[in-house]
């Protein structure tokens, strides 16, 4: 069984869906969306199986993720 969505890629198993994780078990991004910094915070969601997005990213210039100071 892949690990992730890139394991299966290599095995050829276009239609995996790794597990649901809820965004509490994880750490939300305080890079502004299409930053490098916000690419390389998803790749490294991906590397480690978890979801691409997490509810509380932040996503706009304007208002960081709940929780992190402005």
């Amino acid at each position: 069984m892949p690990r992730s969505i890139l394991d299966a890629v290599k095995m050829g198993l276009w239609d995996f869906e790794p597990p649901e994780v809820d965004s509490e078990e994880f750490s939300a991004s305080n890079a502004m969306p299409g930053t490098k910094e916000k690419l390389a915070d998803m790749a490294q969601r991906v590397q480690l199986g978890l979801p691409i997005w997490n509810k509380n990213d932040r996503n706009d210039i304007e208002t960081p993720p709940p929780g992190k100071p402005r």
